[in-house]
């Protein structure tokens, strides 16, 4: 079979997400570093010139596909064995509630300290632009990452980062290296001792804020090591022993708090953000954690959302009860109630 082929960048959190999950899926990968700055010659481009870009089969059939959770569920149809998508159903429906929360929550985070602070600026600039040529001159790459950096710090409203929401976002990283910390200690992993999904795309959020961006970096160091080594652990689980899915009963001792993160900040921001798109407004205004937020629309959140009604939906009904029961009192639970239907 045709290997998978990858177009990606170090930093890029997607990108490290996909790369990490086909080598502990043992799926043949080739790994392209650069970016759609330089077409291959050959290759389609996606509709969406996105990273990563995953190309599936070869030559004049080659197609060329973006966004990692259903590249990930094509991956499990086309690339059987060693699932990272639980076949519990309770369990497959926190599989996605976490890695949505990682993908649309914890990469605001991301995109906030690499971009808010002067010394993080002043280090991403030059980086992503040798991640994309690492033979670029000197006189060359400056003004292009001078550029760049000028245009990522002008988009940081884009995802909420402004210095209204800034303390809010920072707070909840701060609580999630705790969280990640203690979770990695029970278990290994998000889901029992086997990795998921989920565990992916916590991954490639935190290979950003845990090791490439000096500020969070610096929180991570002090607040984790245990985190901040599971971080190279995960970035080659080839080698990783078949491992377990997590028992229903110790879901509540393994999840809990990072249950009530999702619903302190994420779900809060799910619903406002979702409540303006349909009254078709381009900005919005809500409470998390207390404090005001501020920032544009994203329709594409607002499909997020829909996607974990749908997914609650499809629940049986013993299953749904069970997962009603462990998001009672989080915050998650106001996704699914009624007069919150956007």
């Amino acid at each position: 079979m045709q290997p998978v082929e990858l177009l990606g960048a170090p930093g890029s959190p997607y990108s490290r997400k996909m790369l990490a999950l086909l080598r502990y899926r043992r799926i043949a990968h080739r790994m392209i570093w650069g970016s759609h700055m330089q077409p291959m010659p050959g290759y389609p481009a996606p509709k969406v010139k996105l990273l990563p870009t995953v190309y599936f089969g070869e030559g004049d059939a080659r197609e060329a596909v973006v966004d990692s959770t259903p590249i990930i569920r094509r991956l499990e149809a086309e690339h059987p064995g060693r699932s990272v998508i639980p076949e519990d159903k309770l369990l497959r429906f926190l599989d996605i509630l976490i890695e949505d929360f990682a993908d649309e929550w914890m990469t605001k985070a991301m995109f906030h300290y690499r971009w808010h602070y002067a010394e993080d600026a002043a280090n991403a600039g030059p980086m992503l632009i040798f991640w994309q040529d690492s033979c670029y001159p000197d006189d060359v790459a400056k003004p292009m990452a001078d550029s760049c950096a000028r245009r990522q710090i002008d988009r940081l409203f884009v995802v909420g980062s402004n210095d209204t929401t800034a303390p809010i976002i920072e707070a909840s990283y701060q609580r999630l290296v705790g969280i990640f910390d203690r979770i990695v200690q029970r278990c290994g992993f998000v889901l029992g001792t086997r990795p998921s999904a989920a565990d992916f795309a916590v991954y490639g959020q935190l290979t950003q804020l845990g090791i490439v961006d000096p500020t969070p970096a610096r929180i991570m160091a002090k607040g984790s090591p245990r985190l901040r080594a599971w971080l190279d652990r995960v970035e080659d689980l080839s080698g990783q022993p078949d491992g377990d899915w997590i028992a229903h009963a110790s879901l509540w001792a393994h999840l809990g708090e990072l249950l009530a993160e999702i619903g302190r900040v994420y779900v809060p921001f799910l619903l406002a953000n979702a409540q303006a798109a349909a009254a078709g407004q381009s900005e919005f205004e809500t409470t998390i954690d207390g404090k005001r937020w501020t920032q544009p629309v994203f329709p594409y959140q607002a499909k997020c959302l829909l996607t974990l009604r749908a997914a609650r939906e499809a629940l049986s009904d013993d299953a749904r009860q069970a997962l009603d029961a462990l998001l009672a009192g989080t915050g998650c639970e106001e996704m699914f109630e009624t007069e919150h239907s956007a």
